[in-house]
């Protein structure tokens, strides 16, 4: 019996255009009883099951039916509530594929859906971007692109979580905690994370060397003994504490629309522990509490290093976004308790 899933396609009024995507859709959609939306007026809320999404971009990087499905994604926030899913986006230009990737699964995640590790799939213009996938298939571009694709909904379809009894956290922050709005936050979060082993490792003591970009064979032979070159607290303490846990929160303090240097830093670290070890099973947590505003940009942020690129699993509601200025202010803001709590929640019964 074929499985059930709805493929959200937003129009595109140049045909030519869709000739690429479309290939691929009918080489990875045979084995699915689908339903096609392809007008927003036809996007009804879908309660459970897969979701593919699939949008074709012309030279702009803009689809004028794709913003439309973007605006109902962003108003309507249990529109996709225990979906799982997935994205591909083919464009005629070198750029705006994965802008276009984050920030839709960004606002899918909020309207309830969950996505695999590497639950996206892009193709530029050239293709460029499948050379290496290519090289190692033993392919040309155009075939690893489709292959990607099949891998991809292979692992949104097969897409499960076995809760566990007592999880295993790890928090990773670089903040005063002290003065902190991410921090204090955050302990609103932990009271309701009873029963959980929680680790938190602070990255602001202390220098964190960010990734120097050692020669392939070099990442490799330390990635074997799941060390790095440049060792310190990374090493001796993220690496270990990454492998043994469920679940990964980070606390994201956003000061200028980025990452913190020390948690960009640990992101570009993590790369000598992935080649060795993929993050498929452990899911992606985030707080982010923004001084003005653009909370939303460093969760995206971290969708695309850590889920897009890193393999870790994206359960729906993944980041608590919230607005703080003055140190500690986030313990009054209006009903900050209750969405704490329900954050804590969604956290335990996706781990």
């Amino acid at each position: 019996m074929k499985k059930k899933l709805t493929l959200v396609y937003p129009h595109c009024e140049d045909a030519k255009r869709t000739e690429r995507l479309n290939g691929i859709l009918q080489d990875i959609l045979d084995g699915y009883n689908c339903t096609i939306m392809r007008y927003a007026e036809d996007f009804a809320p879908i309660q459970g099951g897969i979701v593919l999404f699939a949008v074709p971009l012309g030279i702009s990087g803009i689809n004028l039916e794709y913003c439309r499905f973007l605006k109902i994604l962003r108003t309507q926030p249990d529109m996709l509530t225990g979906c799982v899913g997935g994205i591909i986006v083919d464009g005629e230009s070198e750029l705006y594929t994965k802008a276009v990737s984050r920030e839709l699964m960004f606002a899918a995640n909020q309207a309830g859906c969950a996505f695999p590790g590497r639950a996206m799939v892009e193709g530029t213009v050239s293709l460029q971007n499948f050379n290496i996938q290519a090289m190692k298939l033993e392919t040309d571009n155009l075939s690893a692109y489709h292959i990607a694709a099949a891998e991809m909904l292979e692992r949104v379809a097969s897409y499960q979580v076995e809760p566990k009894e007592r999880p295993n956290i790890l928090v990773l922050h670089a903040s005063n905690f002290k003065t902190s709005n991410t921090v204090a936050l955050w302990n609103m979060v932990k009271k309701g994370l009873a029963g959980c082993e929680i680790t938190e490792i602070s990255l602001r003591n202390g220098t964190i060397q960010d990734c120097g970009g050692c020669p392939y064979h070099m990442c490799m032979h330390f990635s074997e003994k799941s060390s790095c070159y440049y060792g310190g607290v990374i090493v001796e303490q993220v690496y270990p504490a990454i492998q043994a846990c469920d679940a990964l929160v980070l606390l994201c303090p956003n000061y200028n629309d980025a990452l913190s240097a020390n948690l960009t830093a640990f992101i570009n670290r993590l790369t000598a522990l992935f080649r060795k070890t993929a993050f498929y099973e452990k899911s992606v947590f985030a707080v982010v509490v923004s001084g003005y505003s653009g909370g939303d940009i460093v969760a995206e942020q971290i969708i695309s290093a850590l889920s897009m690129n890193k393999t870790f699993r994206l359960p729906s509601g993944f980041a608590m976004v919230e607005t703080a200025n003055d140190p500690l202010s986030i313990l009054n803001v209006d009903g900050i308790q209750e969405r704490a709590a329900a954050f804590a929640e969604q956290i335990r019964k996706n781990i």
